[in-house]
């Protein structure tokens, strides 16, 4: 698929982009793709590029960009080393509701300015800590989000003010929710406070759960699940197809 490198001026900076479209002319929805943990890398370049062939236009931006040249980590090594994990876990940290809600402007608004996006309204998805911000960007911009898929997440249900099932009622989006198992981050009982805060506020969506560990859907994570991450893709275009504008 074709695709090009740019960068997207925030409040806070510049954030370094890749945009991946099918071939053809266009114009197509919009869609901003969150990463994981890990952050930009090849393989969510794939991932954007695969999504991009189901008819969109994929945002794929570096949201650790406040942190200037970081350096990549490595997944299949990251968890097991000390000052690694610490540092994965600060810049985790580093990015509040506050900061996703404002990139995410600068992101739609960049789309809506090209011409190879068509619509004022996007989908968003996201891989552990990006199926958070899917969530929670669906709930503090809610006017420019049309779809949300969230794959992974932890921390969609939380004691703190912040919690992101707490945003249900301001959410316009159609959400689509897949937990993975045995995942102390998103607990049966996480996904039940979640649906019925959703269903509470007339949301559109689906909270359900796959047979599969935390990072199934990206093939760097050690518990990468092929039959999941297929699951996840016709969701993933069951859901932009249904609920983003034509």
């Amino acid at each position: 698929m074709p695709s090009i490198s740019t960068t997207i001026t925030t409040a806070d900076g510049t954030c370094p982009v890749t945009l991946h479209t099918p071939n053809g002319s266009g114009p197509w929805t919009g869609v901003v793709m969150y990463v994981d943990a890990g952050g930009v890398r090849d393989v969510f370049q794939d991932m954007a590029a695969r999504l991009a062939g189901f008819g969109h236009a994929v945002l794929l931006p570096d949201v650790y960009y406040r942190h200037g040249d970081w350096a990549p980590f490595d997944m299949k090594t990251v968890f097991n080393d000390p000052k690694e994990r610490s540092r994965l876990f600060r810049m985790i940290g580093s990015i509040t509701p506050d900061m996703m809600a404002a990139d995410a402007t600068a992101f739609f608004d960049f789309l809506a300015a090209r011409p190879e996006v068509k619509g004022d309204a996007f989908g968003v998805c996201g891989y552990c800590m990006g199926g958070r911000a899917s969530i929670i960007v669906a709930g503090r911009v809610p006017d420019r989000v049309a779809a949300a898929g969230s794959f992974h997440a932890s921390g969609l249900v939380t004691d703190e003010p912040t919690s992101p099932h707490l945003l249900a009622d301001r959410i316009k989006a159609t959400v689509y929710v897949a937990g993975a198992a045995n995942d102390q981050g998103f607990t049966p009982r996480h996904a039940e406070i979640l649906d019925q805060a959703l269903t509470d506020a007339n949301v559109t969506h689906t909270v359900e759960f796959y047979p599969a560990g935390h990072g199934f859907a990206v093939p760097d994570n050690a518990p990468y699940d092929p039959e999941a991450a297929e699951r996840h893709w016709v969701a993933l275009q069951d859901l932009f197809k249904t609920a983003l504008p034509n």
